[in-house]
């Protein structure tokens, strides 16, 4: 049971860039608070692994916007994950999205105008009831009224020893340089993109975390949410 009260229909936006930690926190956040927790970035991995299951090519469009319907009639989105939905049988598909393959593919498919407005609808449907929502666009795009929005971000080289650091511990191999170059270049696509670049909403609280442990961060949150009164104690 939390220990906070919360106010009707929360909505936190958790923006950032890849390796910046958003995901754990808004995972830690949402479970002090009792508030559903939906990964945005899980969304485009699974359209772009759809894609690839379906032998669609990412560099056109037209043909990703195509299988869409398809693929979001057989989505489930739920806090723990992305499922399949087939011949009334729910398969949990959220392990094989969180792979470096399905990264790349997300980041491809996020820079789709047509697909990302398509997407949209379903993000916000799904925030109504008041949720914590993690991405790259929530605070300006998605959820551009949210009560609460944060930015978090760490530096470079601490965003890929941390991506490291998860691979070795699921026993994975992985090469720390390698980790960088590719997080470098995926900063630099979700930067420089057309369409809902990574960018900072103008009400936006930025939180660095390069030098932070996980529940200091968690703890910032907690207590800026209860001065604006969004939260409180029960």
């Amino acid at each position: 049971m939390s220990r906070w009260q919360v106010i009707d229909g929360l909505q936190i936006a958790i923006d950032g860039p890849s390796g910046s930690g958003k995901g754990t926190i808004a995972a830690l956040v949402g479970a002090e608070l009792a508030l559903p927790v939906l990964d945005t970035g899980l969304l485009y991995r699974y359209i772009g692994w759809r894609a690839a299951e379906q032998g669609v090519s990412l560099d056109d469009e037209n043909a990703v916007l195509s299988m869409l319907d398809r693929a979001i009639a057989s989505m489930l989105w739920k806090p723990q994950g992305i499922f399949l939905k087939e011949a009334d049988v729910e398969k949990d598909c959220t392990s094989q999205l969180r792979d470096e393959n399905a990264g790349a593919r997300a980041s491809q498919v996020a820079a789709m105008p047509q697909v990302r407005a398509a997407l949209l609808g379903v993000q916000r449907d799904i925030a109504k009831m008041g949720c914590i929502m993690d991405g790259r666009d929530i605070g300006t795009v998605v959820l551009p009224d949210a009560q609460a929005k944060f930015f978090l971000t760490a530096s470079q080289r601490e965003r890929a020893r941390r991506r490291w650091s998860q691979l070795k511990a699921k026993g994975e191999d992985a090469d720390l340089e390698r980790i960088a170059a590719e997080l470098k270049a995926r900063d630099a696509r979700d930067k420089d993109r057309d369409c809902a670049p990574l960018e900072k909403a103008v009400d936006v609280i930025h939180i660095d975390s390069t030098t932070m442990r996980m529940d200091d961060v968690v703890d910032r949150i907690l207590n800026i949410l209860e001065r604006r009164k969004l939260i409180k104690k029960l």
